[in-house]
């Protein structure tokens, strides 16, 4: 059993922003893998499927970012899911755009949602992390208004390529393990 979840913001003025990749990468496995409709729990919306006969849950954090690791915590101790198996996909300034990295643990590199889920249940939980870029001016308003602003279209169609690409590998991730996941996602942005 795994829960998957895409991190963002709640309210139509954030849907297409930065910091909303996450929702927009659970919405696409939504979507793909024919999951039940989605249900307002544990502060957040959740949805359960199967892919490649694993149960999944689905969850959007409908906390706002800085809280999300409330909604994760509830979610991972009512169905007594383990850190190993939550897959938290979410945007990365850090990366440009058109890159995307996954990992086990590390740091927050600064990012909210990431933050209080680590706070809430550790650190040790898989990351899909999808570039977004960063703003020439990293001071704190400007990385607020970057990460809240939408994409130009070029940019918007990398990050949905991206999106695409987790989505096709998420079930190497939910069989094979995180390191396999990466060689894979490695040759198909190699090859796009």
């Amino acid at each position: 059993m795994f829960l998957v979840v895409g991190l963002g913001n709640p309210g139509a003025e954030y849907a297409a922003s930065r910091h909303n990749v996450g929702f927009m990468a659970a919405d696409e496995l939504h979507r793909r893998y024919n999951f039940s409709p989605f249900k307002a729990k544990f502060d957040g919306l959740i949805a359960e499927g199967t892919i490649e006969g694993e149960k999944i849950y689905l969850l959007k954090p409908q906390t706002y970012m800085n809280l999300s690791g409330n909604s994760v915590v509830k979610t991972a101790h009512f169905y007594k899911i383990l850190p190993q198996n939550i897959v938290v996909i979410h945007d990365d300034m850090d990366l440009p755009v058109g890159k995307i990295k996954a990992k086990i643990g590390g740091g927050s590199g600064g990012h909210n949602g990431i933050k209080s889920i680590d706070a809430a249940i550790s650190p040790n939980y898989n990351r899909i992390r999808i570039g977004v870029g960063h703003p020439a001016d990293k001071s704190g308003d400007n990385v607020a208004n970057y990460v809240l602003s939408g994409f130009n279209k070029a940019d918007k169609q990398n990050v949905e390529h991206n999106i695409d690409i987790a989505a096709d590998l998420l079930p190497v991730l939910l069989t094979k393990g995180i390191a396999e996941f990466s060689n894979q996602l490695g040759m198909k942005l190699a090859s796009k």
